[in-house]
C-alpha cells in the first residue's frame, strides 16, 4: 500500500467506494457518496492549513483502499493533529487501512513535525479502537457529547500518540509498510 494527496481526478472512485461502504460506515462515518460532494470536500482539505488528506491506494494500481486525513493542524507549541480515517468496504479487515496509516504517522511525526496525533472514536466503533490500539494510541479519556455526528452529539473516546511513543517501539518491531518508499 501507498498514500498520496487526495486529487480531483480520484472523485468517481472515491464516490463509487464510499456508496458501496454505507453499510460499513453507518453512523460512524459519512465521506463524500457523488462526484460533486467529494469535489466539495476536496476543495476545503487542500485549501485549509489545518489539514492534510491521504488516500491509502494499492501501489501497483492505485486502487483506493481508503483514506487517512490529518485535521485540526496546530504548529507552534503544540504540534498536534486530529486523525480521520475511513477504510473501503472491498479493503476492510485486511489490513490494509493500518499500513495506510503508518504511512501517515511517519509522515506527520517525520515531515510535518507533529508532536501529537488524537483520534476521537465513539465507543461502539469496535474496529476504529482495534485499529488505534495496533498502531500503538493509548487511551486518554472520554468525553460525553463531545463531536455532532448524524444529527446529534456523540460521546467519544480520546486516543493518542506522541513521536516519543512512536520511537519508542521495541527495536526490530515490524510495522506495515517498513523499508517501503512512501507516496505522497
Amino acid at each position: 500500500m501507498g498514500i498520496r494527496p487526495w486529487t480531483r481526478a480520484d472523485g468517481a472512485e472515491f464516490a463509487a467506494r464510499a456508496r458501496e461502504s454505507r453499510d460499513l460506515h453507518r453512523p460512524w462515518l459519512f465521506p463524500p457518496t457523488t462526484p460533486e460532494a467529494y469535489a466539495a470536500y476536496l476543495d476545503t482539505l487542500v485549501t485549509d492549513p489545518a489539514k492534510a488528506g491521504f488516500l491509502v491506494c494499492a501501489r501497483e494500481s492505485g486502487a483506493l483502499a481508503g483514506f487517512v486525513n490529518i485535521n485540526n493542524i496546530v504548529e507552534g507549541g503544540f504540534r498536534c493533529g486530529a486523525l480521520g480515517y475511513g477504510a473501503f468496504a472491498h479493503a476492510a479487515g485486511r489490513g490494509l487501512l493500518r499500513e495506510g496509516l503508518d504511512l501517515v504517522l511517519d509522515h506527520a511525526f517525520g515531515e510535518l513535525r507533529l508532536h501529537r496525533l488524537e483520534i476521537n472514536v465513539q465507543p461502539g466503533n469496535a474496529a476504529s479502537i482495534a485499529l488505534a490500539r495496533r498502531c500503538g494510541f493509548r487511551l486518554e479519556g472520554f468525553s460525553p457529547d463531545f463531536l455532532y455526528i448524524d444529527g446529534a452529539w456523540r460521546d467519544h473516546q480520546r486516543w493518542a500518540l506522541t513521536a516519543e511513543m512512536r520511537a519508542a517501539r521495541p527495536s526490530g518491531a515490524p510495522r506495515p509498510g517498513a523499508g517501503q518508499r512512501r507516496r505522497t
